[in-house]
């Protein structure tokens, strides 16, 4: 294997940098596929606008427990990649690699069965308006078909990722994503189609994405070259994945059960706050991809100099991440909200839907420093490999204190900001534990010993 890039060698700060950029447009890219689903049809669909709106937004919560938990377990095989980069094993790495493409090939068709088979009982419990369920299990069930290729996609990206590559996923995902919004505007506007034509749109995009990585891996051009023949699941690797990934994944599921919960709890105020709070999660969300974008670059940075046996560089990344992550958190929230309105505006123009999702950002970003604290934290423990810690500490502080919220304190004033509130408490009590978590763990603390008596 090639001598290890700028990950274990030169500057971090520059090196943190150009690794998370990629990496947050790619996640804003990712995230524009939805928005362009709620701006679409809520600009488009003529009266029905806002219950199309409302379908969609009430599948965020829910296709984000299904996707973002095996995206969390694709952070295994960044993890393990990334180690075996750092130590120079290319065997290792290709196993690892080959392993992990297996495995979301797999996990995906499985995921679809079953994601079709939950889909009416989990809808008939969100306390949706009676209009917009066919709409919303419409969606979710074109949604979930494309599982296969979402689930592959992300893992060939944790790959490339892992050699310190997240240039190659952004073009693809730029390319696809044109190719979405395209789709979207033919399909409803062209075709006269609602909330099918953008969940159409949507697979078709993320299948053209998938390919392009697929095709680049076989090709070999990143530093693990994929070979067809040679895709077969290594008990050994699959084992050392799943030890980090399951946790991680686990960590991002009862984060999302929480928020299905809160969704639950916010489609009970009515289709104009449903939409509203749809739409100010496609712009929130941005400022999130920005700061997880450092988090990710953490648990690579970490990974890669804990195989290296550089621990203190994975120290430097962290605070560097942490640094980094904040001023670019700070920039992101003050151009959303510098033009939070106008953008509303263009998801559906109703008064009433602008204000409550206006509402619904200041909210949200006032917890997004402690967000940041959290994630970064838990992607350099998670470098170590490091992974039930976190999880324990997110589902005690974020999945307990939501659901306490929702069931004990909601019901005694059940408004939107009531709801609201519980995510500044909730990822403030999180951020605190894991904190206090890296400070008792201290991971890498023998090899440091080690290092200083050399």
């Amino acid at each position: 294997m090639k001598e290890s890039n700028s990950v274990t060698r030169g500057s971090l700060p520059k090196a943190i940098v150009a690794f998370a950029l990629p990496l947050a447009a790619t996640g804003i890219l990712q995230q524009l596929f939805n928005a362009a689903d709620v701006a679409v049809v809520g600009r488009f669909t003529g009266e029905a606008g806002k219950a199309c709106m409302a379908a969609v937004g009430a599948n965020t919560p829910i296709i984000g427990l299904i996707v973002n938990s095996f995206v969390a377990i694709s952070m295994g095989s960044n993890v393990v990649i990334a180690n075996a980069v750092g130590r120079q094993s290319e065997k290792d790495a290709s196993s690892a690699a080959h392993t992990s493409i297996a495995f979301a090939l797999i996990a995906g068709f499985v995921l679809l069965a079953l994601a079709q088979l939950a889909a009416e009982p989990v809808f008939k419990s969100q306390k949706l308006p009676e209009e917009v369920i066919p709409m919303a299990l419409l969606y979710f069930r074109l949604y979930v078909s494309g599982l296969p290729v979402i689930l592959l996609y992300n893992f060939e990206a944790a790959i490339f990722r892992s050699t310190g590559d997240t240039r190659t996923p952004l073009i693809a995902l730029m390319l696809s994503g044109f190719i979405n919004v395209l789709l979207n505007i033919t399909l409803v506007v062209g075709f006269k189609r609602t909330v099918d034509g953008v969940a159409i749109a949507t697979v078709l995009s993320n299948a053209i994405s998938c390919v392009i990585l697929g095709w680049l891996l076989i090709k070999g051009r990143t530093r693990i070259k994929l070979d067809i023949k040679q895709l077969k699941i290594d008990p050994r690797m699959l084992k050392k994945i799943l030890a980090i990934g399951i946790p991680a994944g686990l960590q991002s599921t009862v984060f999302s059960a929480a928020n299905i919960i809160i969704q639950a709890a916010i489609n009970s105020l009515g289709t104009v706050v449903i939409a509203a709070s749809s739409a100010a999660f496609n712009l929130e969300v941005f400022a999130y991809q920005v700061f997880n974008s450092f988090a990710q670059a953490t648990t690579t940075f970490v990974g890669q100099n804990f195989g290296a046996g550089q621990i203190k560089r994975c120290k430097q990344s962290m605070f560097i991440s942490l640094i980094e992550g904040g001023v670019a958190l700070g920039a992101s929230i003050a151009l959303i909200l510098g033009f939070g309105r106008p953008i509303l505006s263009l998801f559906n123009d109703d008064p009433a839907v602008i204000e409550v999702g206006y509402q619904r950002l200041i909210l949200i970003f006032s917890a997004y420093f402690f967000s940041m604290t959290y994630e970064i934290v838990s992607g350099y423990l998670r470098g170590f490999g490091i992974s039930v810690i976190p999880a324990i500490i997110t589902m005690i502080c974020v999945c307990g204190i939501r659901i306490s919220w929702i069931y004990w304190v909601f019901p005694l004033e059940p408004t939107f900001n009531r709801i609201m509130l519980v995510y500044p408490i909730s990822l403030a009590s999180t951020a605190v534990g894991m904190v206090i978590a890296a400070l008792i763990l201290h991971p890498g603390a023998k090899h440091e010993k080690k290092a200083t008596a050399a």
